[in-house]
């Protein structure tokens, strides 16, 4: 294949897969060749250009403006905009003044790439729910009276009998009826740690099994699975228009029947009631249409928001839209998920304690010798902490693990045992501490050699170091409201929301569960910020207000899903984020008024005829220079 034919593929499939985009670009590209024929005086060349421009710039807003106005009778923007920049073509060929032609073409472009990025957005969204739908397995391993067999998830029905193997993904909600296991339920309920299931217990479609092999029976349909309500919740939340954007919706309808409105007046009534001649009227109606024009209006908001994001991104906050750096700034309410968000994720060992003529050396020494031969969280904790102390690992033999109860071996000719206090029949003074250790949340491990106890291993998901600092600066910045959710026990909720300053504490959720809880902050603090990393927070950040999610530790469906995004999982940024955002509100605010106050004056000098149509292009187009150059104050720290 040539370089040229390789070309054109690539141009081919940008235009399929990003066909606003594509529009955008070219009318672009067209709007600085035609500039550039009229600037060398090919004024014939110039007007074929800018009118391509119009053609392929302006297609796209002229159908949604014309349906708008046939299908639901009403006036937007879109229509709004065709209207002046056709109304600054015309009478830029009528009185040749062809700058004119180029003033609409520009408006037409940035229609074009406000097109563009939201036809971006709703790619984003369609790729948060196929990344939701690679969590599911497409067939599951169906007990049949002459063997197994591989059915398609769809197929499935209510009493099916399942076969799941170590290590596979759980095909559909189901019910254990022999058999039991670990299974990391991180993706559905945010637990940090494999939770123990045994016959009679429910498990979820899209978590994984650990090492021991499950019979299930399909008691709900596989649709009714809770993925499958994740997926939906997700794309309700992200289809829903927030009141926000209903809001500007309203506005820009409004805003347009009122300057369509007030044009016709102007284009018919001053030769009836002020005396002016047809041709001064209709030279001041195209005048009006040409400043009374929303390009300061929204150059009021866009540059601002997008040098704000831009000074987001360069502390590691990436916006994925203006729209929600502006919304941030507005938050009264924050929820955060416990798992991953306010702690680390991961499991470790945060206390030894020995039995009288042990060490805590010895301890974990043998501890890790044995569990390198385990693939749980726990044992990969207590491997890790060993070799974070450089301590020298034994080899270990006849190595049995015991699902749900703990492992047991044989190093340096010795029995070691690792597990419930039960399964190494401890019974000694160390009882109180670890009722102790587990009532702060913490799994204990006992360990024993032979007959003898060697003590305890106590591991827990530990806090993040800024996590308490930055609840204090979020109470600081006025944030009324701080709460926890989370899908773990409520014993670790509790313990972990303590070290935080964190006083409202919902535990043991489900994704559905959030959203709820969600929706019932906005109904109080109407903007609500949730932050979580895992694929159980997706509904609920996509309900929130804004939904923000840690961009290391974060799953592929949180990231997706979230509007904001803490590169580098600095909790700290949050706080930056919502200054950045009311920075951004006060800017804006300050650009409306000014671009507002400006479209008064031209229109009051136009009504007055004390102004010309350059010195209204200048007005209108000056002050959308000004504020343009206002927003670019937020690229400053």
């Amino acid at each position: 294949m040539t370089p040229n034919s390789l070309s054109i593929s690539r141009i081919s499939q940008l235009a399929e897969e990003h066909p606003d985009a594509v529009t955008a670009a070219l009318c672009g590209i067209l709007v600085i060749l035609g500039s550039i024929a009229l600037q060398v005086g090919w004024l014939g060349l110039a007007v074929l250009i800018l009118l391509a421009a119009y053609v392929i710039g302006g297609y796209s807003s002229t159908r949604e403006g014309l349906t708008t106005l046939f299908e639901e009778h009403e006036l937007d923007v879109d229509l709004l905009m065709i209207v002046a920049a056709l109304g600054a073509a015309g009478l830029g060929l009528w009185r040749q003044e062809y700058h004119l032609i180029v003033d609409g073409a520009v408006l037409i472009l940035i229609f074009a790439i406000s097109g563009a990025l939201e036809g971006y957005a709703m790619q984003r969204t369609e790729r948060s729910i196929r990344s939701l739908m690679s969590l599911t397995a497409d067939t599951a391993r169906v007990i049949m009276y002459d063997g197994e067999r591989l059915v398609a998830i769809d197929k499935l029905a209510i009493g099916d009998r399942l076969l799941v193997k170590p290590g596979e993904i759980i095909p559909t909600d189901a019910i254990i009826i022999e058999g039991y296991s670990n299974l990391n339920q991180a993706s559905i309920t945010g637990e940090s740690m494999p939770v123990e299931k045994v016959a009679g217990d429910e498990v979820y479609a899209g978590t994984i099994n650990g090492a021991g092999a499950l019979k299930l029976e399909v008691h709900k349909t596989p649709e009714s699975s809770l993925i499958q309500r994740v997926i939906r919740l997700v794309q309700q939340a992200q289809t829903e228009a927030p009141p926000s954007q209903q809001f500007v919706e309203k506005f820009e309808r409004g805003y347009a029947k009122l300057i369509v409105g007030l044009g016709l007046l102007l284009a018919t009534l001053p030769p009836f009631i002020l005396g002016w001649n047809w041709e001064d009227t209709i030279y001041r109606a195209l005048i009006f249409l040409v400043v009374a024009s929303p390009c300061a209006l929204m150059a009021s908001i866009m540059p601002a928001l997008l040098s704000g994001m831009a000074n987001g991104a360069k502390q590691g906050i990436l916006f994925k839209s203006g729209a929600q750096l502006e919304i941030i700034g507005k938050v009264r309410a924050i929820a955060f998920d416990k798992t991953g968000t306010l702690t680390t994720g991961k499991p470790e060992v945060v206390k030894i304690v020995p039995a009288a003529g042990s060490t805590e050396t010895e301890v974990l020494q043998l501890a890790a010798s044995l569990e390198t031969h385990s693939e749980h969280a726990i044992a990969q904790a207590i491997v890790q902490a060993a070799q974070q102390q450089q301590l020298l690992l034994s080899s270990a033999i006849d190595v049995q693990a015991k699902i749900g109860r703990g492992i047991v071996g044989k190093v340096n000719n010795q029995t070691i045992t690792i597990g419930k206090a039960d399964f190494v029949r401890a019974t000694s003074e160390l009882t109180h501490i670890s009722q102790q250790l587990q009532a702060e949340g913490k799994t204990v491990v006992w360990v024993a050699k032979g007959d003898e106890l060697l003590g305890i291993i106590a591991v827990a998901d530990t806090v993040r170091p800024e996590a308490a600092a930055t609840v204090k600066r979020l109470q600081n910045l006025g944030v009324e409201h701080i709460i926890m959710l989370t899908g773990d026990n409520e014993q670790t909720a509790q313990y972990i929301a303590q070290q935080l300053g964190i006083n409202e504490v919902y535990a043991e959720l489900l994704p559905e569960d959030k959203v709820h809880l969600i929706k019932k902050l906005q109904t109080q603090y109407q903007t609500v910020a949730m932050v979580g990393d895992g694929i159980n927070d997706a509904p609920a950040l996509a309900q929130a207000s804004v939904g923000i999610a840690m961009g290391i530790s974060g799953s592929d469906v949180a990231l997706e899903t979230a509007d904001i995004v803490l590169m580098a999982d600095k909790l700290e940024q949050l706080g930056k984020a919502i200054s950045l955002g009311r920075r951004a509100q006060n800017v804006v605010k300050q650009n409306i008024v000014f671009a507002l106050s400006c479209i008064i004056l031209l229109l009051a000098a136009n009504f007055l005829g004390s102004i010309t149509m350059p010195i209204g292009v200048i007005g209108h187009e000056g002050s959308t220079v000004l504020v343009t150059l206002s927003g670019l104050r937020l690229l400053r720290h």
